[in-house]
């Protein structure tokens, strides 16, 4: 995926590990290409028009059963062929079901870098999954209880809005910064602050 060059991702890392410096808090930097492969598609797609088939056949045709069923089956396996490119794909998945799969992989992120175990429940995923056009902004709870709400979604919407003006690694690199202050204001840095997660941007393929 190039949604970013080499240099770009180095500003990310950049302004993670300066945000943190701030703070005793952890932020992560999370993009998808895509949340789901969303084969279901096709496949769900082809064998409702392949039950039409049959019903069509036997009022307006005088074809004998076998032919009926095979004709089906070829409907069925041109239908699937056809809508199985990637592209076609996601424009067959309903929108409430696309920000669902990218939600949930949002939150199988946040577990799985670990943000939920840093010693002051103070970790912020910064995730973005590009084929959902989805972005979003998880906080544990010790600093998201603290912070106003609709923080996060204030920050998601300046951070899509750059994304869609084709600033992608600017966007990234303010919504670290921003949640980098919300961080600091709660949770400055302490005698002790080990840095517990990566600080490059990781990229999902």
């Amino acid at each position: 995926m190039s949604l970013f060059t080499a240099e770009e991702e180095r500003r990310i890392a950049t302004a993670i590990e300066c945000a943190e410096r701030a703070t005793s808090g952890e932020i992560v930097a999370v993009i998808a290409a895509d949340s789901d492969s969303y084969l279901f598609a096709p496949f769900m797609w082809a064998a409702l028009a392949a039950l039409l088939v049959p019903w069509v056949l036997i009022y307006l045709t005088w074809l004998p059963v076998q032919w009926i069923y095979l004709s089906q089956l070829a409907v069925f396996a041109a239908l699937v062929a056809l809508m199985l490119p990637r592209p076609v794909r996601l424009l067959l998945v309903p929108p409430s079901i696309k920000r669902q799969r990218a939600h949930r992989r949002a939150v199988e992120q946040f577990l799985v870098q670990n943000l939920h175990t840093t010693s002051g429940r103070t970790g912020v995923l910064i995730f973005v999954s590009i084929a959902e056009r989805y972005a979003e902004v998880l906080a544990d709870t010790a600093i998201d209880e603290r912070v106003p709400k609709g923080t996060w979604q204030g920050i998601v919407d300046r951070l899509t809005e750059r994304i869609g003006a084709g600033r992608a690694a600017d966007g990234f690199i303010r919504a670290i910064e921003e949640a980098g202050k919300h961080l600091a204001a709660h949770f400055p840095p302490g005698s002790a602050d080990p840095n517990e997660l990566p600080n490059h941007l990781i990229v999902l393929q």
